[in-house]
């Protein structure tokens, strides 16, 4: 069993509306300093497999046609074998 962590974010020159509206709340907040703010989505997931090729491939493909819109964001995720732990209900 593998732990993946996906990151998606929003391509470099598409308009991202959050995170505009965090950029310009951030200095009522006392926060001047920060700007090119992008917000984007974390995924974590467990996938089942043994062949850790495999699992990569499988993982790019959900992104692909799923988490991700690939036209307007960018992803990359990382992938760490996890201990076998008992499931809910097993």
């Amino acid at each position: 069993m593998y732990r993946v962590s996906v990151y998606v974010t929003p391509k470099a020159g598409v308009v991202d509306p959050q995170g505009a509206v965090v950029e310009r709340a951030l200095p009522a907040l006392g926060h001047s300093g920060a700007h090119d703010i992008r917000v984007g989505r974390y995924i974590t997931l467990e996938v089942d497999g043994s062949d850790a090729e495999k699992v990569k491939a499988d993982v790019d493909d959900m992104c692909r046609r799923l988490l991700a819109n690939p036209i307007i964001e960018d992803y990359r995720f990382d992938i760490d074998a996890a201990e076998a732990a008992p499931r809910e209900g097993a």
